[in-house]
């Protein structure tokens, strides 16, 4: 165990220390965070796959005091190195999903041009070896019974995830946080998009009870038949909806309660940025207006908790990366929830 008594917690961060300025090894580590720098699938704004190494150093600005659960941090938490062969590939394979983009948006066919046929082949292959590659990492840390969070990249990243975590606990639930649904069909020929995480998810893997979305507000109609037809396996909170309950009179004890209600026994968090009020991640790839507030989403989570669920797992992503750290600064203090509450889930 690593030894806390000279580490003073209310000091300026070590940068030589690792997520949070922690003095944890990754043996040490009760909890393990695996950056993903891929961003493939982007549809709108890139930068995702930098997000790993901004979210890292605006981690030591953060606090370790978490008045709900303030030891949690004493677990240890560890974030493993970034992998530059991965983000290379994401990079090359970016530039030619970008061309592939461009060209169909003027509506050619794909299939009259052989580049762009070869293109999208290259682009869904990629995407397959990402997701391997996810899978084993996961698989090897749960293996050596860690607990473990993904930090993207772009939503397509956490599937290889969603695959080890099944073998290791069974059958569970997903609370995504997100402005979209996730639920398109190889959006725009990419078959594992970040838009279409949710329908591979739920249709890759079986042991997935529910789907329950927070925060929704941008969909298509394909998406809206896919859940009016799930036979309640997906459950969507709109965020307009939300918003006039509340407005009605509801408290948001309530709506949270009966948000968690829907869940089964183990759940797994995935929180995509862009479910939140754009101004507190204006430089995520896909942002819509309208949204909640981290307060909002941190007492569902905190509620999550007290109601005797078990949080499994989680992954965060579409941080964006613009001319000021604000996104990373953000999404360094919910990574830091997460953390604590993956840990505090568990003990």
């Amino acid at each position: 165990m690593t030894d806390l008594s000279k580490f003073d917690p209310n000091s300026v961060s070590n940068p030589h220390n690792n997520i949070f300025g922690l003095p944890f090894t990754e043996e040490e580590a009760k909890l393990v965070i695996l950056p993903v720098p891929w961003e493939v699938t982007v549809s709108y704004g890139a930068g995702t796959a930098r997000a790993p190494e901004h979210v890292f150093m605006a981690s030591l600005q953060v606090d370790l005091y978490d008045p709900d659960m303030p030891e949690a941090w004493k677990q240890g938490f560890f974030m493993k190195g970034i992998d530059r062969k991965v983000l290379l590939k994401s990079d090359y394979l970016r530039k030619e999903a970008e061309l592939f983009i461009d060209y169909i948006s003027k509506g050619d066919a794909v299939e009259a041009n052989q580049f762009m046929t070869k293109t999208l082949k290259d682009v869904n292959e990629g995407s397959l070896f990402l997701n391997k590659w996810v899978y084993e990492q996961t698989k090897a840390l749960l293996d050596r019974n860690k607990l473990v969070g993904l930090l993207g990249g772009d939503h397509s990243i956490p599937l290889g995830f969603m695959k080890a975590i099944a073998e290791k606990h069974g059958n569970f639930g997903i609370l995504q946080i997100d402005a979209h649904c996730d639920l398109r069909k190889a959006y725009m020929g990419f078959v594992y998009s970040h838009a279409s995480i949710m329908y591979n998810a739920l249709n890759e893997i079986a042991e997935i009870e529910r789907l329950v979305q927070v925060g929704v507000r941008d969909y298509s109609e394909a998406e809206w038949e896919y859940i009016f037809n799930s036979n309640y396996k997906v459950i969507p909170y709109f965020d307009r909806e939300l918003k006039e309950r509340v407005y009605e009179g509801q408290t948001w004890k309530q709506v949270a309660d009966e948000i968690i209600s829907k869940l089964p026994e183990k759940v797994y968090i995935s929180f995509d940025v862009d479910g939140l009020d754009p101004k507190l991640c204006p430089n995520s790839g896909t942002p819509v207006q309208g949204g909640m507030e981290t307060e909002q989403i941190f007492y569902i989570f905190n509620k999550l908790v007290k109601h005797g669920k078990k949080l499994i797992g989680f992954d965060l992503n579409e941080t964006g990366v613009g001319e000021n750290d604000w996104d990373s600064n953000v999404s360094s203090r919910i990574l830091f929830k997460l953390c604590n509450l993956l840990v505090a889930s568990n003990n």
